[in-house]
């Protein structure tokens, strides 16, 4: 398999828009969340959670990616990850399995479920129309409400490199799910990141 993304694409100002951002909060939040003494993250990215959960906790990191240029600890992709079974706490992959044909996913779900002890976490684009609502009133929490829909699925268009997106024609979320769940996972929660609807989050574990 060979890079999709040149070293140049993760510029703050070209990638790093708003809802990205917010996504990387997610991010952090679920791998926290799980509590794992050591983690993989395949597909480094522009390094936001490794700078902070190196920086910020006890959490030992390791990388993977395909992109020598961006110097990931393990250099290989996620449908052959060279590491021992039940090496990791908690393997991530966010935004990443996307970037590899729809017949290779579960193959890569279950390379991450072979690495890992327990926990997997991935995030997916999700295509679609969406509406969201958010009210934030003294003395009473913040009440947040989202709904995406697609009522037209369009067939989706490989672009150098998204070969299938959830909500497109033929990738239904339904879909990935049943395919998540063939692989042998529990799926402990999915929803939409509210700030960052483009990004679809799986925590999952292994049955």
């Amino acid at each position: 398999m060979k890079k999709q993304v040149d070293k140049k694409m993760y510029n703050f100002k070209k990638y790093c828009n708003q809802d990205r951002w917010a996504s990387y909060w997610y991010q952090i939040d679920e791998i926290l969340n799980c509590n794992p003494k050591n983690i993989l993250e395949v597909g480094v990215g522009n390094k936001i959670v490794e700078s902070y959960l190196k920086n910020n906790t006890n959490i030992k990191y390791t990388s993977l990616d395909i992109a020598d240029d961006l110097h990931p600890d393990i250099i290989g992709s996620v449908d052959d990850i060279k590491a021992e079974d039940n090496f990791f706490d908690l393997v991530c992959a966010f935004e990443v399995l996307e970037h590899l044909p729809f017949k290779k996913f579960a193959k890569c779900l279950s390379e991450l479920k072979r690495v890992s002890r327990k926990n997997i976490i991935i995030s997916l684009p999700y295509w679609g129309r969406h509406f969201s609502v958010k009210f934030r009133l003294p003395y009473f929490k913040i009440i947040k409400f989202q709904y995406k829909f697609n009522l037209m699925p369009i067939k989706h268009k490989f672009n150098g490199q998204h070969y299938w997106e959830i909500g497109k024609s033929g990738y239904s979320l339904n879909k990935i799910k049943k395919e998540i769940n063939k692989v042998g996972f529990k799926i402990v929660k999915d929803y939409i990141a509210f700030e960052s609807p483009y990004h679809y989050f799986f925590v999952l574990e292994k049955l």
